[in-house]
C-alpha cells in the first residue's frame, strides 16, 4: 500500500455516486436531461467513470486538455465543451468534442469548415446572455441569425439547443422571469429554423433549485450539473438529497503553540498583497497544517470538521487555526479533515501537491 503524503484530498466514490444518481432522478422525475459537469475535479478518471455508468446525455468540462483525457478514458457518454472555443483549438474541438457551447458566429463559422475538414457532424448549442454578463448573445436578432444561418448554410454543424449561464459571473439569480425569457428566444429560434431544439438549457446547479419547487417552466428540459454533485450543496443551498461530504481535504498538523492572536509590530500588506484583519482575543492555542492558499485559493471556503477549531487565514503554504477550543487535543503530527466548497476543489484537484485518494465502498 503506497504511503499518504499529505495534505490529501479524498473523494468518497460511494457518496459521490449516490448525489449523481439522487440529481439524476430528480430531473428525470422532471422530463429534464442532465449533464454532468466534471471540471470541478479536474475530470478525475474515477469520478469520470461514474458519470459514465449514469447514462447522462453528455459529460463536460471547459478544457480541452480535460476532453483529451476524458476521451482516453474509453467512455461512451458524449462529451461536451462547455467554454467557447478558442479558434486556435477547433481542430482538437471537432476531433475530440461530441458538442460545444457557442456565442460567437466567426467562431462557428470557422468550426463549420474544420467539421468538414474532418468529415465529422459537430453538434453546438447557441448561448443567450439574459443578465449575468458572461458568454452569450445579447441581441435576439443576431442570435436568431445565427442559428438560421447553422441550419441552412453549415451541413457539418447541428443545433441541438439554446442555453444560458446564470450566477457564474454577474450573480443573476435564476428565476421564473429569466427562464421564461429563454424559453420565449427558444421559440423565437424554433419558429425560424421550423423545428423544435432538442434543448432548452436552463443553466447549471444554481437553477436546481426551481426544478425542485416546481417553479421551472416545462419546456426548460436541459440542466449542465456540476457543483451539487461533487459538494452537495450550492451557495447555502441543500437539495436534502445529496451527501456534503463526498470531498474532504485532510492536512497535517506542523505546529501547536500558544501565540497572541493580533500580530506584533508595524503591519502592511500580506504576502498576497491584501491588508490582513485581526480580532485582539488575547493568547491562544494556534496550530499550522502543511497546506496553504496555492493549493485552494481561499481558506475561508474550509470547514474544519473537528469541533471548535476555526480558520484564522492562510499564507501560500501555511493554513493557521485556532484550537483552543477543540473538542480534541491536537499535537504535532495530527491529521486534520475539512469539508471544502466548490471554489477550493477545483485548486485542491488541478495540483501535484495534494494527492488524491479514493474511499470506495467496494
Amino acid at each position: 500500500m503506497n504511503k499518504i503524503q499529505y495534505p490529501v484530498l479524498e473523494l468518497d466514490l460511494g457518496q459521490l455516486k449516490e448525489n449523481l444518481a439522487a440529481l439524476h432522478q430528480c430531473c428525470q422525475d422532471s422530463s429534464v436531461k442532465m449533464i454532468g459537469v466534471i471540471k470541478g475535479i479536474t475530470a478525475d478518471k474515477e469520478v469520470a467513470k461514474l458519470y459514465d455508468a449514469e447514462g447522462l446525455s453528455y459529460i463536460a468540462t471547459s478544457r480541452i486538455d480535460q476532453i483529451r483525457h476524458l476521451k482516453e478514458y474509453g467512455l461512451k457518454t458524449p462529451l461536451m465543451l462547455i467554454r467557447i472555443p478558442m479558434l486556435s483549438e477547433l481542430q482538437d474541438v471537432v476531433s475530440l468534442c461530441d458538442a460545444s457551447l457557442h456565442s460567437d458566429v466567426t467562431v462557428l463559422r470557422a468550426l463549420s469548415k474544420e467539421a468538414e475538414k474532418q468529415n465529422k457532424v459537430h453538434q453546438v448549442m447557441l448561448m443567450i446572455d439574459l443578465g449575468d454578463l458572461r458568454e452569450g448573445f445579447w441581441d435576439p436578432e443576431e442570435l436568431i441569425d445565427c442559428a438560421v444561418e447553422i441550419e441552412k448554410e453549415h451541413p457539418y454543424l447541428e443545433l441541438i439547443g439554446v442555453g444560458v449561464n446564470l450566477s457564474c459571473y454577474g450573480s443573476v439569480k435564476p428565476n421564473l422571469r429569466n427562464m421564461q425569457g429563454l424559453v420565449s428566444l427558444a421559440a423565437d429560434v424554433e419558429k425560424a429554423i421550423g423545428r423544435e431544439l432538442p434543448f432548452i438549457s436552463g443553466g447549471a446547479s444554481t437553477s436546481f433549485y426551481m426544478l425542485q419547487n416546481g417553479s421551472m417552466p416545462m419546456r426548460v428540459n436541459n440542466l449542465r450539473i456540476g457543483e451539487l454533485i461533487l459538494t452537495g450543496q450550492i451557495n447555502g443551498y441543500e437539495p436534502g438529497i445529496t451527501h456534503l461530504s463526498a470531498c474532504k481535504l485532510k492536512a497535517e498538523v506542523i505546529e501547536v503553540r500558544e501565540k497572541p492572536s493580533f500580530p506584533v509590530g508595524e503591519l502592511e500588506v500580506d504576502a498576497f498583497g491584501e491588508v490582513g484583519h485581526y480580532e485582539d482575543r488575547g493568547i491562544r492555542k494556534r496550530a499550522l497544517v502543511a497546506v496553504g492558499r496555492v493549493d485552494y485559493g481561499d481558506p475561508f471556503t474550509l470547514t474544519p470538521c473537528m469541533e471548535g477549531v476555526e480558520v484564522l487565514g492562510a499564507s501560500s503554504d501555511h493554513t493557521i487555526l485556532d484550537v483552543t477550543d477543540a473538542k480534541e487535543e491536537i499535537r504535532v503530527g495530527d491529521v486534520l479533515t475539512f469539508r471544502v466548497k466548490y471554489s477550493s476543489l477545483v485548486y485542491l484537484s488541478n495540483t501535484e501537491s495534494v494527492q488524491i485518494r479514493y474511499v470506495d465502498p467496494n
